[in-house]
């Protein structure tokens, strides 16, 4: 057993690189805030900023649109005749429907 410790170099040998060690091989694998569990975070944090600006990019959209119903009557006509099958007095509506849509 001797002979093998002497083979290992002194610094690897010495109390406080085996204590630093230990630390370092705690603290990545074994402790709540591991390597593992920072990458994880890290993903999530990426995932979470692209959804920001993702739907940052959809209330643009949305406010465009709000402010074109608010601001021209004909939109607001086209709006409510296909989003809610409104009509005029003198007109008549034909729903077509697909059967492959209606499952």
């Amino acid at each position: 057993m001797q002979k093998y410790w002497n083979k290992i170099p002194s610094y690897f040998r010495n109390k406080y690189f085996i204590t630093v060690l230990v630390f370092a091989i705690y603290m990545m694998f074994f402790d709540q805030n591991n390597m593992v569990s920072q990458w994880r975070l890290n993903n999530k944090v990426n995932e979470l900023q692209e959804e920001k600006s993702y739907y940052k990019e959809e209330i643009k959209k949305d406010r465009k649109a709000s402010m074109e119903l608010k601001t021209n009557k004909k939109t607001l006509e086209r709006y409510a005749r296909e989003k809610y099958l409104m009509k005029r007095d003198d007109e008549d509506i034909f729903l077509i429907i697909d059967e492959d849509e209606k499952d």
